[in-house]
């Protein structure tokens, strides 16, 4: 019998203080997983009165953000700008989808209202590579809140991008992908499709096992290609599922950038270190500087 886990990804975690980030791709054992090739994960977390996150105005080319907050105590707000002139603020239950193409800069803050309370935090921030063909298209931004909800019960399943269980998000895709949040109560279960090339599932709070085998928490666990699977939880628990169509060519990742050409990252580096990309509208006067040795580098 084929083990349902191919490969297990244990992530690197990053202590901010106040919060708690894990980074789980890329890895020195896997760069992607379908187009995602970066996850992190952060939170649960109640952040000191006064503070908030404030990530600074930093670029992007060649991928697409995903920014998706978990609902429950944890659910907290982030204010999002970007060069474009949009202005979003981030809730449970919506995506943020920002489309960096041939570049982009944003900035990525707790809104106001949430400082004097104590903001939390409790989430996902990954990216998508995007296909070949596609890296150099115009910067976008969107954000969907009418997602299709599977819910039987003792299972609720929140379709954030592609089609799952015979429903589709409205999210736009730029290769074929799969992401969604899975709420398993006790004794829950939900098959897996198996129609994505590339497939993987993480364990964010609780319980859960995926073909009798047990999940650990905040690692991401590739998934048998093709294999009909179960996610089941024995008290309750919450997973991500995410993977979508294997890319064929190779991705260079280093800080915020990704690109099928290292000249195109090294193009990247210069523009942002001498000024040339847009400002963020809003938030001009902070960025944060090019890093010499970036926390995060695949194929360089």
């Amino acid at each position: 019998m084929t083990d349902p886990v191919v490969q297990t990804l244990t992530p690197v975690t990053h202590d901010l203080g106040a919060f708690q980030v894990r980074r789980v791709l890329p890895s020195p054992a896997r760069t992607m997983i379908g187009p995602f090739i970066f996850v992190d994960q952060f939170g649960p977390a109640v952040l000191p009165v006064g503070t908030a996150m404030d990530v600074r105005p930093h670029p992007h080319i060649n991928l697409a953000t995903v920014t998706w907050l978990f609902g429950g105590k944890y659910g907290g707000a982030i204010d999002h700008r970007d060069s474009l002139g949009t202005f979003a603020t981030i809730r449970p239950g919506q995506v943020n989808l920002m489309t960096a193409g041939r570049g982009i800069v944003h900035s990525e803050r707790g809104p106001e209202a949430e400082r004097a309370a104590g903001p939390r935090l409790y989430g996902m921030q990954t990216w998508l590579a995007l296909p070949d063909g596609r890296e150099e298209i115009d910067p976008a931004f969107e954000q969907q809140a009418d997602l299709p909800l599977i819910n039987d019960g003792d299972t609720s399943a929140r379709v954030i991008m592609g089609t799952l269980w015979g429903k589709t998000a409205p999210t736009t895709q730029h290769s074929q992908t799969i992401y969604a949040e899975i709420m398993l109560q006790a004794g829950g279960a939900i098959p897996i499709d198996v129609s994505a090339d590339e497939r993987a599932v993480m364990l964010v709070g609780g319980d859960a096992r995926v073909g009798g085998m047990a999940l650990e928490l905040y690692s991401l666990a590739v998934l048998a290609p093709g294999a009909a699977l179960k996610l089941t939880s024995e008290s309750g628990g919450r997973v991500m599922l995410l993977g979508g169509e294997a890319f064929t060519s190779r991705r260079h990742v280093w800080w915020n950038f990704v690109s099928s050409r290292r000249e195109r990252i090294t193009q990247a580096k210069h523009d942002w270190d001498q000024g040339r990309f847009a400002k963020v509208p809003g938030d001009e006067d902070e960025f944060i500087p090019l890093p010499q040795a970036p926390n995060t580098i695949a194929n360089p």
